[in-house]
C-alpha cells in the first residue's frame, strides 16, 4: 500500500526538475492518475512514460498556467480522464531570470509575477470547487527559500515566491474547516535545468551561501511533497511553508 493509493493528482511544470520528481514519486507511492501540465509536452510525455511504468495512468495537457481559460481546460480534462475526482494539486511551474532592481524592465518583473505567482492563484481557484465538493484535497504550492530570505539580482523571483507563501497561508485560513489542506514547499537551490539557466556567477554565489556548500538533489526534495500530499500523514499540515533548504534558511 502506497501513501497515495487511488489518488488523482495534477502537477504543473511536470516536464522536468522538481515537477518530474513529483510525478515519479507520486507514481511510486500508488497514485492512480496523474495529469502532467506543461508547455513542454515532449518532456512531459517522457515523465508520463516513467509514471505509467510505475503503474499510474497519465495524461499530458499542454497549457499556459498564466491563462485562466487553460486552467478551466486542465480541470475539465483531468475530471474527464480520471472519473471525477481531483485529490492533489501541485502548483509547481516556474521560471528563473536574473536582474538587479535598477536594471530590471517592467516586462521582466511582470513575467515573473505572472508565471510564479499568478499561476498559483489561478490553479488554486480553479481546483477548489472540485475539492470542496468532495470535502478532500491537498494543494501544494512551490515557493522557495529565497521567498523567505531574499537575494540580490532576483528580487522579482523573491517577491513572487514570498507571495506564494502568503497566498498559501491566506487560503489555508479560508478552507481550514473543510477537508482541503493547503501548504507550500520552500526548497533550497536544487539541481535542475531552471537553476542552471541562471548566470554562472549567480549560481556559484548561491552555492557558496548554502551552509552545506552544495545544491539539493531532486530526490531530496520530493519526499516532503509526498508527505503533504498524503491522506493521513499530511492531514494536520495546513498553512505551512516547508523549509527544505540545506540550512540556507534557519
Amino acid at each position: 500500500m502506497g501513501k497515495l493509493d487511488g489518488r488523482i493528482a495534477i502537477v504543473t511544470g511536470a516536464a522536468g526538475g522538481i515537477g518530474r520528481g513529483m510525478v515519479e514519486a507520486f507514481a511510486a507511492d500508488g497514485c492512480a492518475g496523474i495529469a502532467l501540465v506543461d508547455l513542454n509536452t515532449e518532456g512531459a510525455e517522457a515523465a508520463a512514460v516513467a509514471a505509467r511504468e510505475a503503474g499510474s495512468k497519465t495524461i499530458v495537457i499542454e497549457a499556459d498556467v498564466t491563462n485562466e481559460d487553460d486552467w478551466a481546460r486542465v480541470i475539465d480534462e483531468t475530471v474527464a480522464a480520471f472519473g471525477g475526482r481531483i485529490d492533489i494539486l501541485c502548483n509547481n511551474a516556474g521560471i528563473a531570470t536574473a536582474s538587479s532592481v535598477q536594471e530590471m524592465g517592467l516586462d521582466l518583473w511582470k513575467q515573473m509575477i505572472d508565471v510564479d505567482l499568478t499561476s498559483v492563484f489561478l490553479g488554486c481557484r480553479a481546483v477548489l470547487p472540485a475539492m470542496l465538493e468532495q470535502d478532500y484535497g491537498r494543494i501544494i504550492n512551490t515557493g522557495s527559500q529565497l521567498g523567505l530570505r531574499g537575494a540580490p539580482n532576483v528580487a522579482h523571483y523573491c517577491a513572487a515566491k514570498g507571495g506564494v507563501h502568503a497566498l498559501t497561508k491566506s487560503l489555508a485560513y479560508e478552507v481550514a474547516e473543510t477537508g482541503v489542506r493547503v501548504n507550500a514547499l520552500a526548497p533550497g537551490p536544487t539541481q535542475t535545468e531552471m537553476l542552471y539557466d541562471l548566470p554562472e556567477e549567480t549560481i556559484e554565489a548561491i552555492r557558496l551561501e548554502v551552509p552545506m556548500k552544495r545544491f539539493a538533489r531532486v530526490e531530496e526534495i520530493v519526499p516532503t511533497v509526498v508527505l503533504l500530499a498524503s491522506g493521513d500523514g499530511g492531514g494536520y499540515y495546513h498553512g505551512a511553508v516547508m523549509n527544505v533548504s540545506g540550512g540556507h534558511v534557519t
